[in-house]
């Protein structure tokens, strides 16, 4: 009987610890969501959004998604202040928003860029970008390559905290402090 309660208690121990370890690694991360699940939030509770576009190929995606996506400051600013899209330039299916349907014109092949991805770089194709909306989902600029956090950061806050409303990018990263100046994106 003590041996069954012994290996009851230690059951409960793992398992309690697995579950915390899942739900602080969820909290850890940046909350993304898909493209219509964010114009839905958004009519909710308005907030801009950030939208990554993405392909599977694409090794840089891959490594700001280690690095840059994956730091703290960035993961938490982004969560407070954004919703955050995750969207394949590739995608297959359809897509619709506020009654305009976006498609991929050939799903069969391979690299076939989705009208969504296109409009949204303004048909300049290129992986990473990222494409900041404001919360009127209003499309702002986009922003493309591996970005480092140290130079993420100041993007993140010139939109997030609409700076781009006051001045310009060069502007703002002129009144930051010298280690997270960036010239231009």
């Amino acid at each position: 009987m003590k041996n069954l309660i012994s290996t009851l208690f230690t059951a409960l121990f793992l398992i309690s610890g697995i579950t915390n370890l899942h739900s602080q690694d969820q909290k850890d991360k940046i909350k993304w969501y898909s493209f219509e699940e964010a114009v839905k939030k958004n009519i909710e509770n308005p907030k801009p959004l950030f939208i990554d576009i993405y392909t599977e190929w694409c090794s840089w995606c891959k490594t700001m998604d280690n690095s840059t996506f994956a730091e703290a400051k960035t993961v938490k600013y982004m969560n407070d202040n954004f919703y955050a899209v995750k969207f394949d330039a590739e995608y297959k299916d359809t897509i619709t928003i506020h009654n305009t349907s976006f498609i991929n014109t050939d799903p069969t092949n391979k690299r076939s860029s989705h009208q969504l991805a296109q409009a949204l770089l303004k048909g300049e194709m290129s992986y990473p970008s990222y494409v900041f909306m404001n919360e009127k989902l209003e499309w702002l600029t986009v922003v493309k390559g591996f970005i480092p956090t140290g130079k993420f950061e100041p993007i993140l806050h010139f939109f997030g905290e609409k700076e781009y409303k006051n001045q310009s990018f060069e502007e703002f990263s002129k009144s930051l402090p010298g280690s997270a100046r960036r010239q231009e994106y």
